[in-house]
């Protein structure tokens, strides 16, 4: 049975992928969510009857996570959610949504460069800041990072280097928000069997064994596998763990 007492969870890019098995792994937990998607209104609702089956509750919004002019606007329509769930304040925030970038250093334009910087860094940033007044004390922050930060792999230079910034961002919100008693992390996939890149690990049966073989585990991550490890950093056992890159990735190049 749902309650007004239940954590409360806002996870961006939660319609798909990862971000979808987070919001379904923290259900599970009993925890509430309100998630963001893109375009794919038909998607996220699909996401919102799979946490109703399972006896919670979430509301999908709409958010393009590069337009930093709409976030004020965001944080009114989520204050408005939380009250549709019994609530003032949230819990925890998971920074997921993203895109991909495949380019060389000498052929990456300056305009991908700025869009890979609007919705990995800058986005996260102001969504982030936003939000912060609706953010409990004691909450959780997650900010999802790559296995590319520490892996380098040529034509992933511009998006490695996003999501590094996002990494060292981790440990100052992790400082600032200390006297909040607010928690910080890094979750960092490795190669994630999504539609991610165009499904590329999940589609590209040569490119899959590859990433198997690279990997301790000997297999290619599912979403899940990274959605339960967020969901259980999110959780009051890992209250200690602050100001850390957790890489979830099997193993990955070792």
């Amino acid at each position: 049975m749902s309650s007004s007492l239940a954590k409360i969870a806002i996870v961006t890019g939660g319609s798909r992928g990862i971000g979808r098995s987070v919001v379904l792994n923290l259900a599970k937990r009993g925890v509430d969510s309100i998630f963001t998607y893109y375009t794919n209104q038909a998607e996220a609702e699909k996401v919102a009857a799979q946490v109703r089956e399972a006896g919670r509750r979430a509301v999908a919004l709409q958010l393009d996570a590069t337009q930093t002019a709409s976030f004020s606007d965001f944080a009114e329509r989520a204050s408005a959610a939380l009250a549709e769930l019994g609530a003032e304040r949230f819990d925890y925030l998971v920074n997921n949504a993203g895109t991909s970038h495949h380019n060389s250093l000498a052929q990456t334009t300056e305009e991908e460069l700025d869009q890979l910087y609007n919705v990995h860094f800058k986005g996260v940033f102001f969504l982030t800041q936003k939000l912060l007044p609706l953010l409990n004390d004691g909450g959780r922050i997650v900010n999802v990072s790559t296995g590319l930060t520490r892996i380098v792999i040529p034509g992933s230079a511009a998006y490695g280097s996003m999501k590094g910034a996002v990494e060292v961002l981790t440990r100052y919100m992790a400082k600032e928000l200390g006297p909040r008693r607010i928690a910080v992390n890094t979750v960092a996939p490795g190669a994630i069997a999504t539609d991610f890149s165009g499904g590329m690990v999940r589609d590209n049966p040569e490119l899959n064994k590859q990433v198997a073989g690279m990997t301790a585990l000997g297999r290619v991550g599912q979403p899940d596998d990274v959605g339960g490890a967020i969901a259980s950093l999110l959780s009051d056992e890992q209250r200690w763990v602050n100001a850390q890159r957790i890489e979830v990735s099997g193993g990955m190049s070792i």
